[in-house]
């Protein structure tokens, strides 16, 4: 009996242990079914998630495009600087980064303006907060923090830093806050400059040779703009904002529409500014990839950088020089020879351009600066500064005349004072006599224009002292016709500001005389040059423009490029007016030049190059502290050559000059010079 209750014991014993083992097995079972799921079905996107990493694209800004003259003598162009960047890497903390910028100062030193770096209060109290953080944090209770989030924690502990906590700051200190300063404003994956400006080769090399131990940072070149022709031209230009400036603030949302970061270099004024799109080139893309812990693991560049086209502009620099050099010897003549009457006399300015295709040849001015005594370049007031112009408008006077019928060709007027009932009394510089349309023109005579300005405003019938009939719309008609020649409206220059002008507010019969004569309207010097291009140009009036052509980059920095785009003449309208009219303006405006009694005669008549054009005088009232103290005069000048088949049209304005006409002819000097530079720069690309 034993022994049975033995063997069923043993036989019970292996039967409990097959059901263990089975149930082991089917746990096993399950365990490889789901190894097998998960490596299988499952495997590939856990190894993903494992290996996870991020590709992200950032772009490398490149340098501008050149600017040439018209013979391609090169502009602005594109000077080499060493300089150290920082590209932060995803989620690196304010800690981090004051290590990187502890280490960095070590190897290079930040600039200083009136022996400070920089720093501001705020980044003085960041500072110590780092180096001082659970001190910092004791600033708030318990209580307080848990009613705050992130930000407004930190923002209410920077506030309760006292000053005494962050005086005392050493100079070293003081730079690895600006350092940190800049890498503060860096975007992730986004290089931003630490330094470009007078990067020593030692410090490049030291930066280069420790780039391991300085995470982010990158030692690389940048570049400046450089102008071989000094301030020449150089308000035309313009310039480009710095990379801590980056794109214009008021600009923001236009340029990040546009695929610009932040801190992107764009023009600020001038050329630069109007032709931002061309010069600016394309940026270089580069793909980096990052892992879980935001390192950058890989990069690779997905678009090639080229950099900004180059453009070939229409101004002549050799004439360029000239033209300033002229302004300024002959100012300085003015002022030298009538001290006291031309006091005011502080500016010349001068546009001289093709009349055919409106290329814009060279555009100066030039400013008496009385504290200092010294010239200084204005060569943007020949865009902006309106003057009244005097009788150099004349010859927009008479085809307005012909136009509206008050006068034909050959009309005649006895050039004598004009009296208007309750008005002063208006004359030419001296009495004409009977004289007609053409030689009204050459000799400049106010009161051809006067008659012309009555029938316009309706009185056909003038009587010495006696009341006129007037009609006000006649200032809007003359205004229209003077549009034409591109008075008082935009000239269409390719530049980021233009002046129209200023139309007087009070229409009233004696101011449409002085219209007539130029001393009422304001204008620019560059719509008196386009004004006499009109009349030179047959009547077609063209777009004044700075750029030529557009040349694609190539890789050698001393070659243009292939041709990307020229620049057409662009006809802005054609004048209302019959040829034969203007024939008879074109005829006066030669004999102005030419013919004895001709205004400009002494200064034109034995030129080879068959030159026309007309003065012009307009008096100016001179005030200090509301009393009149003397009568200035604007001294004008415009003209073209040779006469026959223009090919070079200018215009001169000397405001405010104190003598009276002829007794110092500073505009005529300078419209001398100007043609004749003109024609001997000429001879002489002839004989090269």
């Amino acid at each position: 009996m034993v022994q049975r209750k033995t063997k069923k014991k043993k036989a019970q014993l292996p039967f409990r242990l097959n059901i263990l083992f089975f149930i082991v097995f089917l746990l096993f079972s399950v365990l490889v079914l789901q190894l097998g799921v998960v490596q299988i079905l499952n495997g590939e996107e856990f190894q993903e998630e494992i290996d996870k990493t991020v590709k992200e694209n950032t772009e490398i800004p490149v340098p501008r495009g050149r600017m040439y003259d018209r013979n391609h003598n090169l502009i602005v162009g594109n000077k080499p600087l060493y300089s150290i960047t920082y590209t932060p890497a995803k989620g690196v903390t304010a800690e981090k980064r004051l290590k990187v910028a502890e280490k960095l100062s070590r190897f290079i030193s930040m600039p200083k303006e009136d022996g400070e770096y920089g720093v501001t209060e705020r980044n003085k109290k960041e500072y110590w907060y780092l180096n001082h953080t659970e001190e910092a944090k004791n600033l708030l209770s318990d209580k307080e923090v848990e009613k705050m989030d992130t930000s407004k924690e930190y923002n209410t502990i920077l506030k309760r830093i006292k000053k005494d906590k962050i005086d005392g700051f050493t100079d070293k200190q003081l730079e690895v806050m600006a350092i940190k300063k800049e890498m503060d404003q860096a975007m992730t994956l986004t290089p931003h400059v630490i330094k470009n400006e007078n990067v020593t080769p030692e410090e490049f090399a030291k930066v280069s040779e420790h780039l391991d131990m300085l995470d982010g940072i990158n030692a690389t070149t940048d570049w400046d703009r450089v102008k071989p022709y000094g301030k020449t031209f150089s308000n035309f230009i313009g310039s480009i904002t710095s990379q801590s400036q980056g794109i214009l603030a008021e600009k923001e949302n236009y340029y990040l529409s546009r695929g610009y970061k932040r801190n992107d270099r764009v023009g600020k004024s001038g050329l630069e500014e109007q032709y931002e799109s061309l010069l600016r080139g394309r940026k270089e893309k580069i793909q980096y990839t990052t892992n879980n812990d935001g390192k950058v693991i890989d990069s690779e560049v997905v678009v090639e950088g080229q950099r900004g086209k180059d453009l070939v502009l229409t101004v002549n620099m050799k004439l360029q020089k000239k033209v300033n050099k002229i302004l300024r010897e002959e100012l300085k003549a003015g002022i030298q020879k009538y001290p006291y009457k031309n006091r005011y006399m502080n500016d010349a300015l001068a546009v001289v351009m093709n009349p055919q295709t409106g290329e814009l040849l060279a555009v100066a001015g030039q400013h008496y600066n009385r504290e200092t005594n010294e010239f200084e370049k204005a060569g943007l007031k020949a865009l902006y500064a309106a003057h009244e112009p005097g009788s150099a408008i004349k010859g927009a006077t008479v085809l307005s005349g012909y136009e509206s019928g008050v006068i034909d060709i050959g009309t005649t007027f006895y050039d004598a004072p004009i009296k208007i009932a309750g008005t002063p009394e208006k004359s030419s510089y001296s009495q004409l006599g009977l004289i007609n349309d053409v030689n009204a023109l050459k000799r400049s005579s106010n009161v051809y224009m006067f008659y012309i300005a009555m029938r316009m405003g309706g009185d056909f019938n003038y009587e010495r002292n006696e009341s006129l009939n007037f009609d006000p719309s006649a200032f809007q008609e003359i205004r229209n016709y003077f549009s034409q020649f591109g008075l008082g409206v935009s000239t269409g220059v390719d530049f980021p500001y233009e002046s129209v002008g200023y139309e007087g507010p009070n229409p009233k019969a004696g101011n449409l005389l002085d219209f007539a004569i130029g001393q009422y309207d304001t204008y620019t010097t560059l719509q008196l040059a386009q004004y006499v291009s009109t009349i030179a140009n047959d009547g077609y009036r063209v777009q004044p423009h700075f750029l030529k052509s557009v040349r694609t980059p190539v890789p050698h920095e001393e070659d243009l490029g292939p041709v990307y785009k020229s620049v057409n003449t662009q006809v802005l309208n054609k004048i209302t007016m019959e040829d034969k009219y203007l024939n008879r303006v074109q005829e006066g405006f030669r004999r102005v030049y030419q013919e004895v009694h001709g205004t400009a005669y002494s200064h034109f008549a034995d030129k080879p190059y068959n030159p026309a054009g007309k003065t012009g005088t307009a008096e100016n009232d001179i005030y200090e502290d509301g009393k009149k103290i003397m009568e200035a005069e604007n001294h004008t000048l415009v003209g073209y050559a040779p006469y026959n088949k223009p090919e070079v049209a200018f215009a001169v304005v000397v405001p405010q000059a104190g003598v009276v006409l002829n007794q110092h002819p500073t505009s005529k000097n300078i419209g001398e010079r100007i043609l004749d530079s003109y024609f001997e720069l000429k001879k002489e690309n002839k004989s090269e």
